[in-house]
């Protein structure tokens, strides 16, 4: 397990200062959403080890643009570009909580494992403590896709020297080792506003917080017009300007 080094005040003073800078959150929303419930819970995870190895095929593209006459011509080259490696991976965690939101959960990672220590009571005090309720072999899936992306992400990061790169089709297969089971720190935060719950997670360890907050639309279309409509009159005199 690895306890806890954010305390409860901290959580709180985080969560806070998650809300500054925010140019689209509600000017209201700091100052009369209510906090509703934090709690502090050891999170039961499993970590899986293993390796993947696979290959892709990305479809990758190269343009060049010339003008000919009053014509802007652009010429666009497609290539085939494959690749193929195997990488390993050791203890990627996978909450084994069916209550807890998964999004949330990877979303506060990474933990940092050189401060797991066996486990021991002595850090239960003041928090809660899941047991898990999803299986290693079922939540196996899920460590799985998270690896086989990793690797299609990896081996399209070698495909350089080109424009766009998109992956169109990847085989990966998966190297199972070994599994463990672990206690990890999360801050669950809910607060209310409008007569609406917001949701936030944070990693009990490092501070990282995710969670939904809600859009001013007028201010976001606001913004979007002042622009979108100054960046189109520019492409449009450019255009003009360029095919005389």
């Amino acid at each position: 397990m690895i306890p806890f080094k954010v305390s409860r005040e901290d959580a709180i003073q985080r969560l806070k200062q998650h809300y500054k800078g925010k140019v689209f959150l509600p000017k209201s929303f700091s100052s009369e959403n209510h906090l509703q419930e934090i709690s502090g819970v050891y999170v039961p995870f499993w970590m899986f080890s293993g390796e993947a190895e696979g290959d892709a095929h990305f479809d990758a593209t190269r343009s060049r643009t010339y003008k000919s006459g009053d014509y802007r011509i652009t010429e666009t080259d497609h290539y085939d570009a494959y690749r193929a490696g195997s990488l390993a991976f050791e203890k990627i965690p996978v909450d084994g909580s069916e209550k807890m939101p998964d999004e949330h959960m990877d979303s506060i990672e990474p933990y940092d494992y050189s401060e797991l220590k066996p486990f021991s009571t002595a850090y239960l005090p003041g928090f809660l403590a899941d047991k898990f309720d999803v299986t290693a072999e079922d939540s196996r899936q899920r460590a799985d896709s998270r690896c086989a992306g990793t690797l299609r992400s990896a081996l399209e990061k070698t495909v350089s020297g080109y424009e766009t790169c998109s992956a169109r089709e990847s085989n990966t297969t998966i190297k199972r080792g070994k599994v463990h089971y672990a206690l990890m720190p999360v801050w669950m935060l809910n607060t209310k506003w409008h007569g609406k719950d917001f949701l936030f997670a944070m990693n009990g360890q490092t501070g990282k917080l995710v969670g939904d907050l809600p859009v001013d639309k007028g201010r976001y279309w606001a913004m979007f017009f002042a622009i979108a409509v100054p960046l189109s009159a520019i492409g449009s005199f450019l255009a003009m300007t360029l095919l005389r």
